[in-house]
């Protein structure tokens, strides 16, 4: 009797361990949202882990030099993935930004800015 417990237990481990890989990866990815310049900009996060890609931080203003830590949900290898919108605050010098990281680790920071032109629309 205790031969067919021991082969359950070694039968049933893989999947233990594959399900706690797995629910490893919902706890998501923490990830730091920096703003590298000294102007103050209106920013807009997505997270393109999931389908639809879902707002994590819709229009913030960020002022220069200053962080805001996220969290995004981790894709498929357990990394997150991003993009982001920005605008400069001031009305009067309009300039933008955007950019998409993916692949991104715990603990990583991410710097958005806007600094180019934001064309005609």
């Amino acid at each position: 009797m205790r031969v067919v417990h021991k082969g359950l237990i070694l039968s049933c481990l893989p999947l233990l361990l594959v399900s706690a890989a797995a629910l490893g990866g919902l706890n998501g990815v923490d990830v730091t949202i920096t703003n590298d310049g000294t102007e103050d900009v209106v920013v807009t996060v997505y997270d393109t882990s999931v389908h639809p890609h879902s707002v994590v931080l819709e229009h913030e203003r960020i002022n220069g030099f200053t962080q805001i830590p996220l969290s995004l949900s981790a894709d498929e290898n357990g990394r997150g993935n991003l993009a982001w919108v920005a605008v400069s605050a001031d009305p009067n010098s309009r300039k933008c930004g955007h950019a998409i990281r993916e692949g991104l680790r715990d603990s990583t920071s991410v710097h958005v800015h806007a600094d180019s032109d934001c064309g005609s629309t």
